[in-house]
């Protein structure tokens, strides 16, 4: 870690009174804490913005197992690229409905490929990616 620094910041009084909210609502405990978090999480969009690095993030799809072949189609293409995929979780939701969570890691282009193959596949109900760091760059 680096030498702290300080610096000065303007805000309207209604933003900082929103920003203290949420500060206080996710347990902050100051707001110097919570915009290294911001700073942070906008240095890590900005990076998968860029092309070529290695990334990480989890998807997490929904999908009804009984509708046409979609359990297989997905276990084909997580197959096909297993060398992104650190690890699965599958739940069974209820008799029809399967949540997968998927660790994935690797090329920032084509682990982003893959989640949204994997969104977009005829069957899927819901998905969702969350890029993340891998912890080298920040």
């Amino acid at each position: 870690m680096g030498t702290l620094a300080r610096f000065g910041v303007s805000l309207e009084e209604d933003l900082l009174f929103a920003f203290d909210a949420l500060c206080e609502q996710k347990g902050y405990a100051n707001r110097s804490e919570a915009l290294r978090d911001l700073i942070r999480r906008a240095l890590i969009e900005a990076a998968w913005e860029k092309a070529g690095g290695v990334g990480a993030g989890t998807l997490t799809l929904v999908y009804d197992h009984h509708k046409g072949d979609i359990g297989k189609r997905l276990t084909q293409m997580q197959h096909d690229a297993h060398h992104l995929i650190g690890a699965t979780l599958h739940i069974h939701l209820d008799h029809d409905n399967c949540l997968e969570v998927l660790v994935l890691k690797g090329d920032i282009d084509a682990v982003r490929g893959l989640a949204h193959r994997l969104i977009s596949c005829r069957g899927v109900k819901h998905g969702s990616f969350t890029l993340t760091t891998t912890g080298q760059e920040v």
